[in-house]
């Protein structure tokens, strides 16, 4: 309740667009390779991001 107006870290945001590109990567693994491939790319990217930001 205390954290209703908590607002999210640049940190949190990007771990969880980092989960959700994941998941839908492995949920279209099994139908479509291809665009599982490209969040794949998009999840590394968003890996790179998280990175930079604990230098």
């Amino acid at each position: 309740m205390f954290g209703l107006f908590k607002k999210k870290t640049e940190r949190e945001k990007l771990e969880a667009e980092y989960d959700a590109l994941i998941k839908k990567s492995y949920e279209l693994s099994h139908s479509n390779r291809a665009e599982s491939d490209k969040l794949q790319a998009k999840a590394q990217d968003v890996l790179q991001q998280l990175e930079s930001l604990e230098d």
